[in-house]
């Protein structure tokens, strides 16, 4: 079976692509910062699946935390994707540049760009020797456009976005995709902005999106959900 790791999927988007995955029949190695809703995580997906999971909690910036899940995946079979959609905002709730402290940026540069190339580097080796290896970025519209208060957060995913493209350059063999899932209703964006209190798509609705690019197999590059799921 094809083997995924998922980071930040004890919750919304990474949990709904772990069912969708686990559904088609991958095993999967999962990380989160929260060991209990992980654990419910990998629950529901052995409760309806016929797949193996392992669970790691843990912080994607420690480097031994990524060495082990690159581990586990290795004693499935070895990696066929990485979707690195663990993220951090920088502050809770967003605030502008002027009052952004320093020490939240750092944060998420570490989370969003450093821990995404460091998976990356230590599973480049399963990925190669995979038939369809490929690397997913979750990336966001705030990386591409101006909002007032997502100035951190979007500098990082800008910065994960050049770094997928490059990667994309520097390793021919696989896809490497940055994708922007679009409007989500999601724990990040509820604390990104807990007072915008208007209804937001499941993040389970744009998955779909995640496995055409999948099945299709474009080339290397950056995609928004929205426009793959218009795709026919």
């Amino acid at each position: 079976m094809p083997v995924a790791i998922i980071t930040g999927a004890s919750k919304g988007l990474g949990r709904a692509l772990a069912e969708a995955l686990a559904e088609r029949g991958w095993d999967l190695v999962l990380d989160a910062r929260t060991a209990r809703p992980l654990q419910g995580t990998a629950v529901a997906v052995l409760g309806k699946y016929r797949t193996q999971v392992r669970a790691l909690p843990g912080d994607v910036t420690d480097g031994a935390h990524r060495s082990r899940l690159v581990a586990a995946a290795r004693e499935l079979g070895g990696v066929d994707l990485l979707v690195n959609n663990a993220s951090a905002l920088g502050a809770e709730p967003l605030v502008r540049l002027e009052s952004l402290a320093l020490d939240g940026l750092r944060r998420a540069l570490e989370v969003n760009v450093v821990a995404a190339l460091g998976l990356v580097q230590e599973a480049l080796p399963l990925l190669r020797e995979s038939p369809a290896g490929a690397v997913i970025d979750v990336s966001s519209d705030a990386a591409a456009e101006a909002y007032e208060t997502w100035g951190g957060y979007g500098a990082s995913k800008a910065a994960l976005d050049q770094l997928s493209a490059v990667l994309g350059e520097e390793e021919p063999g696989l896809r490497v995709w940055a994708v922007d899932p679009g409007d989500m209703g999601t724990d990040l964006y509820a604390a990104a902005v807990p007072d915008d209190d208007d209804p937001r798509p499941d993040p389970a609705s744009v998955v779909p999106a995640f496995l055409r690019l999948l099945d299709g197999r474009p080339a290397s590059g950056r995609y928004g959900a929205p426009a793959l799921l218009e795709q026919r």
